[in-house]
């Protein structure tokens, strides 16, 4: 990044940064959380989480009771996958992903008994007199990963506690996406086992202290979650301004503690570590009850819903079957969203099963949707105003336009959080968004095919070094055979002729 990049990324940044979309959190949000019914069929993806996929341990036609664990963690970064319910195991195969490619996974099939019995659970009595590694080694054992939708398996975060000197502890309750309250409902009914989550997590990490974000739009969660928080001397509700993305981990460590992380650091390098509450009421389930997480609370919401509200499903529920127990659709939704409207996936179909980090169901109408082909662009300044990161959308929009992908990374592509904030101010409709997803998709691809391309080369190097020293050593071998047997003639013509000369006259 040149000299004046870096001046105008730091001016952009000191700027008043994100945006204010329409909240469309009502009704849905005054609606008390439901639970779910267990449908007749849930399909488990085996990856539903960053890392690698898990593995099966089960096989069609095994029986298993809710809990059991269905496929374990692979890898130092994977989570295993436990059953939602008590049934049959009928199918190990593929189902389309819950993703806009529409593309198949590997996934297990459970068809249930409606008996939704539970197998043994183990919580742990005196959590707090337990070592951080135990902690952190039965968070890994209930598949808990980051519920706020980055799905990163929690104890891997935990475990950093051990590698970085944590000092604050961040729970993200902030829930800036509009049309989703699930965190803001959690909070108000469940603010107690959020609020046990944090201290397991403090013991877990280290860390000194917690600090609970909640934007100021949410006054009913803010006063259960102090509640809650009252006589934990080192457990702090903060409240934040209601501005999109504030729920981004770096807006809200800046927001909380005033620490910026740099580009290539992580929030851990500077001593922070942050959790959904989601998350922490899942570890407070997982630790002191023994369940590992089966189940998520959820928003339905959008215009063609019936029946607007927050519900607590079983993992690898059919979107058709959730939306038919919300009351179904009052018409055909336009677009099916996992997620909020501003970074969620648009669903192929409802014929895909909701997953650990959906953190919500949006059937949006026609209108909801709606938007006008993309102009020329003004040069206003907007895109730019509104980025949290402090980038400059428009110029990497001209770079990645023209080709030139190394003069966008240099801009600071990598660093843009996708968060959409430019592609909703732009007067002119331009999909910036888009294309910067787009071309961080192909720089990957890239990336991939160098890495392919670099090891068939060292492949073919060490062939050719290979075949070059095995040339030498037979030449060498050779040599030294054509040596000995040269030395043998020798010493057979000495021989002779020795031999030779004692039987000549004298």
């Amino acid at each position: 990044m040149g000299f004046f990049d870096k001046i105008f990324r730091h001016l952009a940044r000191s700027e008043p940064w994100g945006v204010h979309p329409d909240e469309r959190k009502r009704p849905a949000s005054e609606a008390p959380i439901r639970r779910l019914p267990v449908p007749p069929l849930l399909y488990l993806p085996l990856s539903q989480h960053v890392g690698a996929a898990a593995e099966p341990i089960v096989r069609i036609g095994q029986k298993v009771l809710k809990g059991e664990c269905l496929a374990t963690a692979t890898g130092n970064i994977s989570a295993p996958v436990h059953a939602p319910t008590s049934g049959e195991i009928v199918a190990i195969g593929p189902i389309t992903a819950p993703h806009p490619s529409g593309l198949e996974m590997t996934a297990i099939t459970l068809r249930s008994d409606m008996e939704d019995r539970w197998a043994p659970l183990d919580g742990l009595a005196d959590p707090l007199a337990h070592s951080p590694q135990e902690l952190a080694r039965r968070v890994a054992a209930a598949g808990i990963v980051g519920l706020g939708g980055a799905t990163f398996p929690a104890s891997v975060k935990l475990g950093l506690g051990h590698r970085s000197r944590i000092r604050t502890l961040i729970l993200n309750g902030s829930e800036c996406e509009p049309y989703l309250s699930c965190d803001d409902r959690l909070m108000r009914e469940r603010a107690a086992g959020i609020v046990r989550g944090a201290v397991l997590m403090r013991h877990a990490t280290g860390a000194r202290e917690v600090r609970i974000g909640i934007e100021d739009n949410k006054p009913e969660a803010i006063a259960a979650m102090r509640a809650a928080a009252d006589g934990h001397a080192d457990v702090h509700v903060c409240v934040v301004p209601a501005r999109y993305p504030m729920g981004s981990d770096r807006q809200l460590i800046i927001e909380l503690t005033g620490i910026e992380v740099p580009a290539e650091s992580r929030a851990a390098d500077v001593g922070v570590l942050v959790h959904n509450v989601g998350t922490a009421f899942a570890i407070h389930q997982a630790i002191d009850l023994g369940r590992p997480l089966v189940s998520r609370v959820m928003t339905l919401n959008g215009e063609a819903l019936a029946q607007p509200g927050n519900y607590e499903v079983p993992i690898g529920t059919l979107v058709d079957d959730l939306l038919a127990f919300a009351g179904g659709v009052r018409f055909e939704p336009a677009r099916l969203v996992m997620g909020g409207p501003m970074m969620g996936l648009v669903l192929p179909s409802a014929k895909v099963p909701v997953v650990k980090g959906c953190s919500g169901i949006l059937a949006l109408s026609a209108a909801e949707v709606a938007r006008d082909e993309p102009d020329a662009c003004i040069r206003c300044g907007s895109c730019t105003r509104a980025c949290p990161v402090g980038l400059l959308p428009l110029e990497m929009n001209a770079r990645i336009a023209n080709g030139a992908l190394d003069a966008a990374v240099a801009l600071g592509l990598h660093d843009c959080i996708g968060c959409g904030c430019c592609a909703w101010v732009c007067p002119a409709r331009i999909p910036l968004v888009q294309a910067f997803n787009h071309a961080k998709g192909e720089l990957a691809a890239h990336d991939r095919d160098k890495k392919r391309t670099d090891a068939t080369r060292r492949m073919a190097e060490a062939r050719a070094e290979r075949l070059e020293r095995e040339a030498h050593e037979k030449a060498a071998a050779a040599a030294r055979r054509a040596a000995e047997r040269k030395a043998q003639k020798a010493r057979e013509a000495a021989a002779s002729a020795a031999s030779n000369s004692e039987g000549a006259p004298a």
